[in-house]
């Protein structure tokens, strides 16, 4: 068979870990008290600005809509580039003291992808050294290798619902569109791998359960366990209480 599964394209942030919630918006406050910003993101209001893919480009849009009557006598970009560097070191500090988990059935199914003699890659908005730290706290700094291809925001591409780094990501793969699966969590993650042609599975989180997930093949709320099973909302079904290799070659083919 041609489009036969070759290689699964995880998302990170949401996808693999709670890191909106528990990691990255955490670590937003910490550095605007750092910076002497009397800025508060909620856990509602961090929702909101999900809305956006980037950390930078959150940050620019918080003061648009949220915040429009601040003002800086400076250079707002050297701003919030000085913002997002204070947030990336109290969030890899947050991954250090391993303050962030796995969501159900990740560990599970990427030894069980890599049993099946599939691919991995990785593509996110999310910086390089953000994913690195995530993968070796979560999961062991020999894992780091098990992926082909980790595609970060640190690249110059669009970010997501831009279709941008998942033709990147396809490119290095040296594969097509067709020969390929993605796990996304998000609305903006599923427009993006579908604008670039793949196959994608959502299992949403808190933030994006209400996200619209048109043209994904399946969506659950998480990967699911031997003992805590995941539950479906769309899609493809599968035969197992819990996601299997097995079941996204299954999905992949009847795609």
């Amino acid at each position: 068979m041609v489009d036969q599964l070759k290689a699964v394209i995880f998302d990170v942030d949401g996808t693999l870990a709670e890191t909106e919630r528990d990691g990255h918006r955490v670590a937003f406050n910490q550095a605007f008290v750092e910076m002497g910003f009397d800025w508060v993101w909620d856990e509602i209001l961090y929702g909101k600005l999900l809305a956006v893919a980037g950390g930078k480009e959150r940050i620019i849009y918080y003061l648009r809509a949220f915040n429009p009557s601040f003002s800086y006598q400076g250079s707002l970009a050297v701003l919030v580039d000085n913002i997002y560097a204070a947030k990336t070191r109290h969030y890899v500090a947050l991954l250090n003291a391993q303050k962030i988990c796995l969501r159900f059935g990740v560990l599970r199914l990427i030894n069980d992808i890599r049993e099946l003699g599939l691919r991995m890659a990785i593509a996110t908005a999310s910086s390089t050294e953000n994913v690195t730290t995530l993968i070796i706290q979560t999961l062991g700094s020999d894992v780091l290798d098990w992926f082909d291809i980790i595609a970060t925001g640190d690249l110059a591409l669009k970010k997501k619902p831009a279709p941008d780094i998942f033709y990147y990501c396809l490119a290095k793969l040296k594969l097509s569109a067709e020969n390929c699966l993605v796990i996304e969590d998000s609305e903006n993650g599923v427009k993006a791998a579908i604008a670039a042609g793949i196959s994608t599975i959502v299992t949403f989180n808190d933030y994006t359960k209400g996200d619209d997930f048109t043209g994904a093949v399946a969506v659950f709320d998480h990967l699911g366990e031997p003992t805590q099973f995941c539950q479906q909302r769309a899609g493809i079904s599968i035969v197992t209480p819990y996601i299997t290799a097995l079941d996204l070659k299954a999905i992949h083919a009847k795609e």
